[in-house]
């Protein structure tokens, strides 16, 4: 298990392939939502920061020559406080859907890193520590929701 160095904040990275154009109307409920979803987390206890453009998320922010690939960053305070955010509150519901907008990926598509407070990962940050998980697995340098001690709650949370 990853417990939470002192001085530190947790950043996470999730990435996808979208299915569709995000102008598509099969995306759109995906999408219609982002604003709202996205104003939640700002609200949210422990909410640091999150990558957006000037649209106000990161649908737009190409890390990759694939415009199907989509990514979304954040930081927390407290993987707690991202473990509420995440299972309790209207983004379960989006979260539950993802099947529907996005492709199944065959390796890891979601890491967690603790950086030092203060520190707003790039994206390039973020893919290097996705690839460090894929290649290697659960470190301190990388890891999944199964690498922190609250792993029983969110498994819960999942089949819920």
């Amino acid at each position: 298990m990853v417990d939470q160095p002192v001085g530190t904040h947790l950043a996470q990275l999730n990435v996808g392939h979208i299915r569709y154009a995000t102008d598509d109307p099969r995306i759109a409920e995906f999408m219609n939502a982002l604003d709202a979803v996205n104003a939640l987390a700002e609200r949210s206890p422990g909410f640091v920061w999150r990558l957006k453009d000037d649209s106000n998320n990161a649908t737009g922010i190409l890390v990759s020559d694939d415009p199907t690939f989509l990514v979304n960053m954040s930081v927390w305070e407290t993987a707690a406080q991202l473990e509420h955010f995440v299972w309790n509150t209207v983004h379960k519901r989006f979260y539950m859907k993802k099947g529907s907008w996005f492709a199944p990926m065959d390796k890891p598509h979601f890491v967690m890193w603790w950086v030092p407070a203060g520190h707003l990962p790039t994206p390039q940050e973020a893919l290097a520590r996705l690839d460090h998980l894929t290649e290697h697995g659960p470190s301190d340098n990388a890891f999944g929701w199964e690498s922190l001690p609250s792993v029983e709650r969110i498994m819960q949370q999942r089949c819920a």
